[in-house]
């Protein structure tokens, strides 16, 4: 009992660090494109109190849904009012939640294989940098081994209330995101898996596994899942139409997966990124740490050497689970660093349990204090880059995770922007014109959020004049300098455009991405009147010196 409790007390340890890497500064990083897209989406939930699921964009509505609880504590009403910690504190939430679990696992996986599994979760540097991102991926892993501790705690004591929560972990994965099917069928497989080692040694049959479990506990798991992804997909049946969208949604997923070449990768992407990441003159970022404790604690399983007092089942099944994960994640050819988070933490588990088998496996004390050492010395490297992934290279491309990501001069547009509208007659009702082709504008949307009058085109709107702010992408600059020069229009009477940023004239959006900026001359004059420093004072100054 006494290391029970000790356990669990390391395990809150870890939580705490886990909140310390992933809640300061939550606007420090600019929103990336696909978090501004699910404020976007949020906004009508919070505005007009509905939500309508879109089976070929976005993804499950859970993350809409559970950000209506830090908006509802914020007092927060209008998507003006909202801010990037409104959005990002639900998958900090569910990072941290993440860590919290391993307290289910002790009796099954080890008391100190538990602990070190929720050390490297609180300190891996994707689960902190995901965990500040407004996407979906967090939850996902979350409910996911939500889904995994619920059930073994099902298997080890057959009461249905247990059986009725990973039920309703398997809804609300359902209801987070379609990937989801690929952690279904490395669950399946990690359970056939599982089932057929024990049948092999203990010369029983899979029948005999399947007959303990009683069809009422089996029933009530699947309609406590099918329930809370009812309620989801249907809006709480304000949307019936969105429960058939949830399955019509995999056409464009498996469409995605196998034809979309923008995110098109090599099958080891994704251990790359984790092994071993260096670019220009960058820091080092490797993961290397898990990975090998990981394939110390997978060997271990299969070699039944080295392992602590723990459920052997549970620790096959996580072995097979992740092992499939990683198949199935790096077979497909559509990948995001993101999506490697699932089986990311699968590693995790097993890494907990190398490092323990490690320790386990030294022959006396002074080896041991030797893999100690060594242990600390790598998890303060993981937490070095923890920190500076999120608070120093938090937008640079140098940063492996860092994917598509707008860099910070997306704060200079937002300012630059401000700075006109104080000066506009009418304030941030100022009209402001954004024209990227393809819409390609993101994450403009958020920073605009509290100007009513910004107009998004993919083209040069000939027909209608132009606004006092103009935001363009440089592929339109002809067409926009004919409408600036029109010379059907009596020069007297043209409006006069000059540059809202200073040389080079332009911003970067993201790596690639230019955005030119034009502003009004007479709106330029006033800002450059109200900014110009009181003749008064500089005669004030002068004389005092």
């Amino acid at each position: 009992m006494r290391m029970k409790l000790k356990c669990c007390v390391l395990i809150l340890a870890a939580t705490i660090v886990a909140v310390a890497l992933r809640l300061p500064c939550a606007a420090r990083r600019p929103m990336h494109g696909d978090e501004a897209v699910h404020a976007d989406k949020f906004a009508d939930l919070l505005e007009l109190g509905e939500y309508v699921y879109n089976p070929d964009e976005y993804h499950g509505p859970t993350l809409n849904y559970f950000t209506l609880v830090p908006a509802w504590l914020g007092s927060e009403k209008t998507y003006a009012e909202m801010t990037e910690f409104t959005v990002r504190v639900v998958p900090m939430f569910f990072g941290v939640l993440l860590v919290v679990f391993a307290l289910l696992l002790l009796e099954g996986l080890g008391g100190w294989a538990c602990v070190c599994a929720a050390a490297l979760t609180a300190i891996s540097p994707a689960m902190v940098f995901y965990s500040r991102y407004y996407i979906q991926e967090m939850l996902l892993v979350c409910f996911t081994f939500g889904a995994i501790c619920f059930g073994y705690r099902f298997t080890q004591s057959k009461t249905i209330i247990w059986a009725i929560l990973a039920g309703v972990c398997l809804g609300l994965m359902h209801a987070t995101k379609e990937t989801c099917i690929i952690a279904f069928g490395a669950m399946l497989a990690g359970l056939w898996a599982t089932l057929f080692m024990r049948q092999r040694e203990h010369r029983g049959c899979f029948g005999d596994d399947i007959r303990c479990v009683k069809a009422s506990h089996f029933v009530a798991m699947i309609a406590a899942g099918a329930v809370v992804s009812v309620l989801f997909y249907s809006s709480f049946f304000k949307n019936p139409g969105g429960i058939l969208d949830s399955f019509r949604i995999y056409a464009t997923y498996f469409d995605r997966a196998g034809n979309n070449r923008i995110h098109e990768h090599p099958w080891y992407y994704y251990l790359k990124m984790l092994i071993y990441s260096r670019y220009g003159k960058g820091p080092i970022w490797s993961e290397g740490l898990i990975v090998l404790l990981a394939v110390v604690g997978g060997t271990a399983v299969l070699m039944r050497k080295g392992l602590p007092a723990a459920n052997v089942d549970l620790l096959r099944f996580i072995l097979f689970y992740t092992l499939g994960m990683v198949i199935l994640y790096s077979g497909i050819r559509y990948k995001t660093p993101w999506c490697m988070l699932g089986f990311l933490h699968g590693m995790i588990l097993l890494a907990g349990l190398g490092a323990v088998v490690l320790v386990r496996l030294a022959p006396n004390v002074l080896p041991r204090l030797i893999v100690m050492c060594l242990l600390l010395e790598g998890s303060v490297h993981l937490l070095w880059q923890a920190y500076a992934s999120n608070y120093i290279y938090y937008s640079d491309s140098r940063n492996p995770y860092v994917y598509a990501h707008p860099t910070v001069e997306v704060f200079d547009i937002a300012q630059r922007v401000g700075e006109y509208a104080e000066v506009y007659n009418d304030g941030r009702n100022i009209p402001i014109e954004v024209i990227c082709p393809g819409d390609d504008y993101w994450p403009l949307p958020w920073y605009f959020r509290s100007y009513p009058n910004v107009r998004w085109a993919n083209k040069v709107q000939k027909e209608t004049s132009l606004a006092p702010v103009v935001l363009a992408s440089p592929s339109v600059e002809a067409d926009l300098a004919e409408k600036l020069y029109d010379e059907s229009i009596p020069f007297e009477q043209r409006q006069m455009y000059v540059y809202l940023f200073d040389r080079p004239y332009y911003v970067w959006l993201r790596p690639q991405v230019e955005l030119l900026g034009f502003v009004r001359k007479d709106l330029w004059e006033a800002r450059q009147a109200a900014t110009a420093p009181d003749p008064n004072e500089l005669a004030g100054k002068a004389s005092e010196k």
